[in-house]
């Protein structure tokens, strides 16, 4: 396909076009100029950040899969005839792995599945991570010991790729990259569409073209069909980012939306020296090394209170903070139907002291809640994480051909011709006003979407005076 196949004027896409004599514009013909060099200018910066993205976030996609097979040895074994009871399987645990604290236990899942032992303070182990001890739940057979991270229990191979897409290993300083991506990708898939429906009279002809009409025309249908995925991956992924994520948290507690959590606190319990048959048991002080912290029959106590309540597999058990607080039992099952319901149960009396109800939660907490085990590929398993490559390979294929109309767009040279300036004055005041304290509000809210386009607002209006005076300078008349 030649590059410079279009070069009449016949041949042009509409951009391309003369101009329509201001006084005979539309709304839509008056707008469309400042959203194609939008659109353009978004896409050639931001793009390069959206390619890592998806790059990345194709690998994350396959790293759930490639887990279950890498790491098979820890995660399964034969299926045997009965489980022993959970403290003994902690106490197995803790026996081959004395080190750190007992931060949380998850029982066996199904059949066939280990339990993992979660060990905090860990020499060589991450300060944000847990060491997971992965035991045989039928014979206490330790199966071996590997690095965990996050609520979903990435194992180092996921872990790895997880923040590679989320920071590429740089910290907090890579987050920035991410967030940048996430503010702007709904901005560039936004004005995809507007362009997209705007031109409906002259779909027809784009296709069955060749050269850049039809590079214009695959670019423009898939992505229509991706849109929608993109301003999801949009939404969710600016929820846990640094800074306007933080705006989101404190938008959901002022909304009174935040996600509810159990109370740890108990009424009364028993002296850390008394007798009866939960002295002792408790996991106390966080797992901080006491015979009963690693797991002694107390275990055994908060399970089976937790089941009374309906907690069914999977969950996991996290210890008392202090004496004086309670075992929390939560489910952590993120595909679908979700389980999220969680108990405190005392580890005095065993007795459950407070319960929390996924149904229960207010609306943007679920929302959230399936918002970001979907943008991750658990809530729906296997075919999520097929839509999430589907997607990612999308993003790539809408990049390579954005780039592609750029270079055919400078008949053949190195790089295309940019977008004109002036769009911006050919905008009806009233919508140019709105437009500017929309525009101003969200960046306050995105910070790094706002911080951007007021620094290409700048540098746009600067070159255009500098541009706008050299032009005086040549065209004066002679003195």
């Amino acid at each position: 396909m030649s590059i410079t196949s279009e070069t009449t004027p016949e041949s042009r896409p509409e951009e391309e076009s003369p101009r329509t004599p201001p006084g005979t514009r539309s709304a839509w013909a008056s707008l469309r100029p400042l959203v194609l060099r939008m659109h353009f200018y978004a896409g050639v910066f931001v793009a390069p950040f959206l390619l890592v993205a998806a790059l990345t976030g194709l690998l994350y996609a396959g790293s759930f899969q490639a887990e279950k097979l890498v790491y098979a040895h820890e995660l399964t074994v034969p299926v045997g005839k009965a489980e022993l009871p959970i403290a003994d399987q902690v106490a197995a645990a803790r026996k081959a792995h004395p080190e750190g604290e007992l931060s949380a236990v998850r029982p066996s899942p199904e059949p066939g599945a280990t339990t993992r032992v979660l060990l905090s303070g860990v020499p060589d182990v991450d300060a944000d991570h847990t060491l997971a001890v992965f035991v045989n739940p039928y014979d206490g057979e330790v199966r071996g010991a590997l690095e965990q991270y996050g609520s979903t229990g990435a194992l180092p191979l996921r872990t790895w790729i997880d923040e590679l897409h989320r920071d590429l290993h740089l910290g907090q300083v890579g987050r920035l990259y991410s967030e940048f991506a996430a503010s702007w990708m709904w901005v560039i898939a936004g004005g995809g569409l507007v362009l997209w429906f705007g031109r409906r009279r002259s779909r027809r002809a784009i296709r069955g073209t060749s050269g850049r009409r039809r590079t214009l025309s695959l670019h423009g249908s898939v992505g229509v069909w991706a849109a929608l995925g993109l301003f999801f991956l949009s939404a969710t992924g600016l929820t846990w980012s640094t800074y306007a994520g933080a705006n989101v948290t404190d938008l959901r507690e002022a909304l009174g939306q935040t996600t509810p959590t159990v109370s740890t606190s108990t009424v009364s319990s028993a002296p850390a020296d008394s007798g009866g048959e939960h002295a002792g048991h408790g996991m106390g002080g966080g797992g901080t090394g006491a015979a009963g912290a690693d797991g002694g029959a107390g275990l055994n106590t908060v399970l089976k209170a937790a089941r009374s309540e309906g907690l069914s597999n999977p969950v996991e058990i996290v210890p008392p903070a202090d004496p004086s607080s309670a075992h929390v039992v939560q489910q952590i099952q993120r595909s679908w139907p979700e389980k999220q319901d969680a108990v405190a149960v005392d580890q005095a009396s065993g007795r459950v002291t407070d319960v929390v109800r996924f149904a229960d939660y207010p609306v943007l907490a679920k929302l959230s809640r399936w918002g970001i085990d979907l943008h991750t590929g658990s809530l729906f398993g296997l075919a999520n994480q097929i839509a999430l490559a589907v997607l990612a390979l999308a993003v790539v294929a809408l990049i390579v051909w954005g780039y592609r109309m750029w270079w055919q767009r400078g008949r053949g040279a190195a790089f295309g011709r940019p977008i004109q300036r002036g769009a911006w004055q050919h905008v009806p005041p009233y919508f140019l006003v709105s437009l500017m304290v929309a525009v101003t509000l969200l960046g306050c809210f995105l910070p790094l979407l706002g911080i951007p386009l007021a620094a290409f607002l700048l540098c746009d209006i600067a070159l255009g005076e500098i541009a706008y005076r050299r032009g005086k300078r040549t065209y004066a008349p002679a003195a």
